[in-house]
């Protein structure tokens, strides 16, 4: 079994900063990709930014310049650092992984819970 559980959703007022984290558990051989997905009410989910295991990075463009992704391999842990935060901002964050598991040594995609960011005017 694999868990992805996210952490450090919170109420913001606008221009501020939040960290959000990932952490992966489980029967973990490797962890390909890593991304963050965010959905508002009535919205479908969307892309905000991923990285893989090398460390590159891509970005929604509504998040350049003031979201970034990290990731520490050796905690299995993904990080979104959200900074000059914007009411648009608002919305259930998930996480997302492509992890190749022990046992079936195969990969498979999961997802985290979400973790709500909501972001005053």
């Amino acid at each position: 079994q694999v868990q992805l559980v996210e952490s450090g959703g919170d109420l913001v007022q606008a221009g501020g900063s939040l960290r959000l984290s990932c952490a992966a558990s489980g029967s973990i051989a490797s962890i390909n990709a890593m991304g963050w997905y965010r959905q508002a009410p009535g919205n479908q989910r969307e892309l905000v930014a991923t990285i893989t295991s090398s460390g590159n990075t891509n970005y929604a463009d509504s998040v350049k310049g003031r979201f970034t992704i990290s990731r520490d391999n050796a905690k299995n842990t993904a990080y979104l650092q959200m900074n000059s935060l914007k009411p648009e901002d608002t919305a259930v964050y998930y996480c997302n992984a492509d992890i190749l598991r022990r046992g079936p040594w195969r990969t498979f995609n999961y997802w985290g819970q979400g973790t709500q960011v909501t972001v005053s005017s």
